[in-house]
């Protein structure tokens, strides 16, 4: 079998194989209560069927002011569980293990009223400024991962990822860019990092199971203006000291640009093969995988333990069975016996 069809125990978890559904915001929760709907049972059941090894639904919310948009999933209130809970059994009878990724958008919230975030500095000249949190305010965000990650648990959950990426809170707390802060959430890295360790021992407080951080590891703001490489590391092995099983490596998303060079097939897992030498916990990539050849030789070189699959799986829910094809990998079966009469 190729490696990235077979089963193996990453991150934590025993999983059917290296292919995990990427979080990504689907704004279909259109009553703005939070609650998971009849399409998103659809929407992940789909994948589950083509038997993706780990779905990890979008950014849920553990504060309604701190939703990327008002029709993003929320866990901020005990009334949301009893839907969770039904989603996440329906996918385990799908076969697949399931994930929850806790957010608090920061200053790039949609409640334009009241945006929060380390410093007062707005993401564009479109945006608010948003308001710097105190102490007090900190401590209450911290507690919200940890009641939410309490409502994850009673819903059945697998794993859950906390997002310290794509500029939203704790990536901006993590960033010199926008963490202006001259208390002890403010200055050096560990300050910086202060509040992400208080979040996963939060978390890790009301949830027994795998804990997995994703972090945007350059702004493409250039040298000197953003975390060094080797800050990352730093953040990196703090995370494996604290027990993260995973680290999910991603790029981007705090400041209004983009890379500032040619974007190509797996452009951003050159972050995470270098986040992987220094730490000894398992590293995923994600970003224009759709080349199943290529994701297989990132597999079989160690430069990372996960292919995270986000908008390859958006175009093309069967994707795995069109990797087994090209991988001629013989032993993988991609669908159930409801579907093999479609093979022939």
């Amino acid at each position: 079998m190729s490696k990235l069809l077979s089963p193996a125990e990453v991150g934590g978890l025993q999983l059917a194989n290296r292919v995990v559904m990427s979080p990504m915001c689907t704004y279909e929760v259109k009553r703005e209560d939070g609650i998971p709907t009849p399409f998103h049972f659809a929407h992940y059941g789909m994948r589950a069927i083509s038997k993706v090894g780990l779905i990890i639904t979008e950014s849920t919310a553990v504060d309604p002011r701190g939703r990327i948009s008002n029709n993003d999933l929320g866990l901020w209130d005990d009334s949301q569980v009893s839907e969770y809970k039904r989603l996440i059994d329906s996918l385990h009878y799908l076969g697949t293990k399931v994930g929850i990724q806790l957010n608090h958008a920061g200053r790039k919230a949609a409640d334009e009223n009241s945006p929060v975030a380390p410093s007062p500095i707005a993401f564009d000249e479109n945006s608010q400024t948003p308001v710097e949190l105190s102490v007090e305010d900190i401590n209450k965000i911290v507690a919200e991962f940890g009641a939410a990650a309490k409502r994850a648990a009673d819903a059945g959950v697998d794993m859950l990822e906390v997002h310290g990426a794509h500029g939203y809170l704790l990536n901006q707390f993590l960033s010199p860019a926008t963490n202006h802060r001259n208390d002890e959430y403010g200055g050096s890295l560990e300050n910086r990092f202060r509040i992400v360790r208080q979040v996963i021992e939060a978390v890790q407080a009301n949830f027994a199971g795998p804990i997995w951080v994703r972090l945007s590891l350059t702004d493409y703001a250039g040298e000197g203006n953003e975390n060094s490489i080797q800050d990352w590391q730093q953040i990196g092995r703090w995370l494996e000291d604290l027990k993260v099983k995973l680290i999910d490596v991603s790029t981007g998303g705090l400041l209004p640009i983009g890379p500032n060079f040619p974007v190509h097939d797996g452009y951003q897992t050159r972050f995470a093969t270098e986040l992987k030498k220094a730490i000894d916990i398992d590293v995923s990539t994600v970003g224009l995988l759709d080349n199943p050849g290529l994701a297989e030789y990132i597999l079989q070189n160690n430069q990372a333990d996960l292919i995270m699959q986000g908008r390859t799986l958006l175009r093309n829910t069967n994707w795995l069975n069109d990797a087994a094809k090209e991988l001629h990998d013989k032993e993988f079966t991609a669908f159930n016996a409801s579907y093999e009469r479609g093979q022939k």
